[in-house]
């Protein structure tokens, strides 16, 4: 299945909720006026799009309006799937930039934070590149036999210590036999004690020191796990994790379990961080690296036929 088919997937209760409810605003009304556009920045918002994006948005269609870009109802879902693919950054390359490439992976417990990582190790071990793991997570019961069994099925080594070790020690361990083994990638689980900011704060700069005594420029990513189910609560952690640490990009899961697809697009506004992982399912291979452009175009396939036959009905050309 292609990247786009998969999203088309992916994305079916976001587009019944979203991108329907669009679709209900512009066919409800012949003309652009100021109650077509309440209406369609309620359903923006509502659609987990976010003030900040929504406000974008909703300015560039008044723009659009005024400048002459839109001048019928049925212009408008062309010119928000435009208007929101060239908003989303293109994510960097997922191509491994430094040997070892030393990816930090953090976000709370439950969102998938140690499967993401397991996926991530499958990924990169399947463009043969030499994978280790490293179960930085000692606090959380089972977390360390939890990431060591995604290690066994994937294929990759694994450096743990016992529960409630040092986690900095963890990681020191782990780049050294990274080093000696000419690894391509390590991928660092960490803790997901959000609630105790202020302990994780110090643990993940203790790790980032840590990490520097033997790779002088890791961590080289940072990136933050989040359950799009959540929707702007997701947004929330984001912003937090921000706080602690200098995040390079977002993984977002679950986002085919959803009808809150439009997080990803607050995301972007709210962090100024791109997504670079979307999970559409619970296989192996369904951590997909993130493309805005088909991303955009999958979640408002087929909306652009129905619009056309209703306006005809309308009379409007």
């Amino acid at each position: 299945m292609s990247f786009l088919d998969k999203v088309k997937q992916g994305l079916a209760r976001t587009k019944q909720s979203l991108v329907r409810n669009i679709e209900t605003i512009v066919i409800g009304y012949a003309e652009i006026d100021d109650e077509f556009l309440d209406d369609l920045e309620a359903v923006l918002l509502t659609g987990d799009l976010g003030v900040t994006a929504t406000d974008y948005l909703m300015h560039e269609i008044r723009r659009g309006v005024t400048e002459g870009e839109i001048h019928h109802t049925k212009e408008v879902i062309p010119f928000i799937e435009k208007t929101l693919a060239a908003r989303l950054e293109t994510p960097p390359e997922s191509d491994v930039r430094h040997r070892p490439e030393v990816i930090l992976i953090v976000g709370v417990n439950g969102v998938g934070k140690t499967t993401s990582i397991g996926k991530l190790a499958h990924y990169y071990h399947s463009q043969g590149k030499k994978v280790l793991l490293a179960a930085g997570d000692t606090f959380r019961a089972a977390a360390s036999e939890q990431l060591t069994i995604w290690a066994e099925r994937v294929g990759v080594p694994i450096v743990k210590h016992g529960e409630g070790a040092d986690p900095a020690a963890v990681v020191y361990d782990a780049l050294e036999s990274a080093v000696a083994r000419d690894v391509d990638v390590v991928l660092i689980d960490t803790a997901g004690r959000l609630h105790t900011k202020v302990n994780l704060m110090n643990e993940l700069e203790k790790i980032s020191r840590v990490a520097k005594k033997i790779i002088p420029d890791a961590p080289h990513e940072t990136w933050l796990v989040l359950d799009a189910t959540t929707g702007q609560n997701a947004v929330s952690q984001a912003k937090l994790f921000g706080e602690i640490v200098p995040l390079t990009g977002v993984v977002l899961t679950k986002l085919d379990g959803t009808a809150k697809g439009g997080v990803v697009f607050s995301i972007k506004e709210e962090l100024g961080v791109p997504v670079r992982w979307i999970g559409l399912g619970e296989g192996i291979d369904d951590l997909q690296v993130f493309r805005p452009e088909p991303f955009v175009q999958a979640l408002f396939a087929e909306q652009h036929n129905t619009i056309t036959e209703s306006t005809k009905q309308r009379g409007i050309r």
